[in-house]
């Protein structure tokens, strides 16, 4: 759908709130913020948490996403973590999905055309074939370390460039991203990041968040290979 993948294509700066980082209460505050000072799409992880906790959350951050949207002139979008059906429920803009999730040809299925489905990836096969089968957007790393998935070993900055050079649909960098590294990551020709505890723990969320914008948005030229 032609006004989906505008959208997205005008999307830099991916957060996600994790419920093993913050509380409820500290989330809805830093999505609050957040998406007044530039953040485009908000996802909510919640590995554990009842669906009643997550409809709730979901419920009360909308509006919230709604009127910034508003404010900014820019559809925000807010993305469930893994649960399809607490994305239908919650009437999310979509859901991400791993690769020990549902396949996403059923998930597609479940959601209709119109819902943005994302997909985490670790190499380029993942990624071509979750192109082939119609995902929205890619999700690619571990990039660096992170705290997230302490178990995966930081990414060869080479096969990053390789997905983003090949894969059509965008590509968004995540894994221990901050403010000093996205710098090289711009160098690589990298303007898409998903972030977490970078902009969650932070205690000046505005100014962060437009830090990262300022990197991301700017024009810049490349480093040769």
């Amino acid at each position: 759908m032609l006004w989906k993948k505008k959208l997205l294509a005008d999307c830099k700066l991916y957060l996600i709130l994790d419920t093993e980082v913050n509380d409820y209460d500290s989330l809805f505050e830093i999505a609050r913020e957040a998406v007044i000072s530039g953040v485009d799409i908000l996802q909510l992880r919640d590995k554990s948490g009842l669906p009643a906790d997550i409809l709730k959350f979901s419920r009360r951050i909308l509006p919230v996403i709604r009127s910034a949207a508003v404010r900014r002139k820019k559809q925000i979008l807010f993305i469930m973590n893994d649960r399809v059906d607490l994305a239908i429920a919650s009437g999310a803009s979509g859901v991400h999905i791993g690769q020990d999730d549902l396949p996403l040809p059923w998930v597609r299925k479940m959601m209709g055309t119109k819902a943005v489905i994302g997909v985490s990836c670790q190499n380029l096969k993942q990624a071509q074939l979750a192109q082939r089968q119609g995902a929205d957007y890619i999700g690619f790393g571990s990039i660096f370390k992170t705290k997230t998935k302490p178990q995966r070993n930081p990414m060869d900055f080479d096969l990053l460039h390789r997905v983003f050079k090949k894969i059509k649909i965008p590509v968004f960098a995540i894994g221990g991203i901050d403010q000093n590294n996205v710098i090289l990551l711009k160098d690589r020709g990298v303007d898409r990041v998903a972030v977490c505890r970078a902009i969650s723990q932070t205690q000046r969320i505005s100014h962060t968040v437009r830090t990262f914008r300022e990197i991301l948005d700017r024009t810049w030229v490349r480093k040769q290979d």
